[in-house]
C-alpha cells in the first residue's frame, strides 16, 4: 500500500506566559504530520515561527501538499529538494525518520547518534520579566547547571546582575533575541564578562551584525536567527564562536545533523535549541544533541501538558525518547 499523509493543527497551553524580546505567548501551536504505510504510522511535530514568515495555517497547508510525493514514495533525501528549510520540512522529514525506524525494527539513534545516546543536560529558560522577577525565578532554578535566559532590551544590566546574583554557581546564557543594538552591545557584553556569562546568543539582528566582526568578543556569541542550514556557515565565521541548530529552522533532522558536522569542521561551537513545542518536537532533537556544547530543549517543562507519552526529564537531565514516543 502507499504511503498516507496527513495533518492537523494541535495546540498546548503554557504553564505560563512565556516573553521574549519580540512578545509574548501562553500557547504551543504546532503541526503534527503523521506518515502511514501499512498500518505503520510515523510522527513529526514542527512549531511555525511568525518571526520566519510562517503562520500555522500556512504550514499546515505546505506539509498537506506533500502528500501526492509521499504517496509516491518520495524519500528523505528528495525531500531536501522537494521543500525549502523550515517548518514545514521538519514536520515531513522528522515523520519520515520515525516511519523508517518502525518499519525497518532499527532505532533512529543508530544511524544520527556515534555512541548510543544518553541523557543530556538542558538549559533551563528564564523569561524576560523585571529585573526582580527574573531573579526569583532564577533562584528558584539555582541548583541547575545552565539557565538560558532571555534578555533584549535597550538596557540590561539589572536583569544581568539580578540573574547572576541569584544563581552564582550556574552557568548562564544570554539570548537577546536581535533586541540589542549597536549602541549598547559593547556595555552589555563587558558586564557579561565581569559577571562570568559562558554564552550571548543572538544580541543583534539577523542581517545587520557585521559589527560582530570588529569588536572584541569577552563572551563567545552565538548565532541563532542569522543561521538556519549549512549553507549559512561559511559566512558567519567571522562574526560567530558559536551556531545555534533548531530542526524547525533547519527543516529537519536531515539537514541540522549535516549542519551539526560540518559546523564541527568549521570550529564552531554547538547549541541545540528548539522553539516551544511538546516532547514530540524535542524527540529527534535530544538525538542531535548528544555531542552538543550546549543543549536548549526545555520546551516540555513550560507545558501545563505534554504528549502522552513524552519525554522523561530528571531536575534538568533530559533523556532520549522511547520508541512508543518517537524513533
Amino acid at each position: 500500500m502507499p504511503r498516507h499523509l496527513s495533518a492537523r493543527i494541535d495546540s498546548f497551553p503554557l504553564k505560563r506566559a512565556f516573553n521574549i524580546s519580540r512578545g509574548a505567548k501562553t500557547a504551543a501551536d504546532v503541526v503534527t504530520c503523521i506518515i502511514t504505510e501499512n498500518g505503520v504510522s510515523g510522527h513529526g511535530e514542527c512549531v511555525p515561527y511568525t518571526r520566519y514568515g510562517e503562520t500555522v495555517e500556512g504550514v499546515l497547508k505546505t506539509v498537506e501538499s506533500m502528500a501526492g510525493a509521499i504517496s509516491a514514495g518520495m524519500t528523505r533525501e528528495e525531500l531536501q529538494s522537494a521543500m525549502k528549510p523550515g517548518a514545514a520540512r521538519n514536520a515531513v522529514d522528522c515523520a519520515l525518520w520515525d516511519l523508517e525506524a518502525k518499519i525497518s525494527g532499527k532505532r533512529v539513534s543508530t544511524i544520527a547518534c556515534r555512541m548510543p545516546p544518553r541523557p543530556v543536560p538542558t538549559a533551563i529558560t528564564i523569561s524576560l520579566g523585571e529585573p526582580g522577577d527574573m531573579a526569583s525565578e532564577a533562584r528558584a532554578h539555582s541548583s541547575q547547571k545552565l539557565l538560558k535566559v532571555k534578555v533584549g532590551t535597550a538596557d540590561d544590566r539589572a536583569r544581568m546582575h539580578a540573574v547572576a546574583s541569584a544563581a552564582p554557581n550556574a552557568e548562564i546564557i544570554l539570548d537577546a533575541n536581535e533586541g540589542w543594538t549597536e549602541s549598547n552591545i559593547r556595555e552589555h557584553l563587558l558586564l557579561a564578562a565581569e559577571l562570568h556569562i559562558g554564552l550571548i546568543e543572538q544580541p543583534l539582528p539577523a542581517g545587520k551584525d557585521d559589527i560582530l566582526a570588529h569588536i572584541p568578543h569577552p563572551v563567545p556569541i552565538c548565532a541563532d536567527e542569522s543561521v538556519h542550514t549549512l549553507a549559512d556557515l561559511q559566512s558567519l565565521s567571522d562574526r560567530y564562536d558559536a551556531i545555534n541548530i533548531k530542526l524547525d529552522k533547519t527543516g529537519g533532522l536531515t539537514e541540522a545533523l549535516a549542519m551539526r558536522d560540518h559546523a564541527r569542521e568549521l570550529g564552531f561551537g554547538v547549541m541545540v535549541g528548539c522553539m516551544v513545542g511538546t516532547s514530540l518536537a524535542m524527540a529527534p532533537a535530544v538525538l542531535l544533541a548528544q555531542d552538543a556544547d550546549w543543549v536548549d530543549l526545555d520546551g516540555p517543562l513550560l507545558m501545563a501538558k505534554d504528549r502522552s507519552p513524552g519525554l522523561i526529564y530528571s531536575g534538568s537531565l533530559v533523556s532520549p525518547p522511547s520508541a512508543d514516543l518517537w524513533g
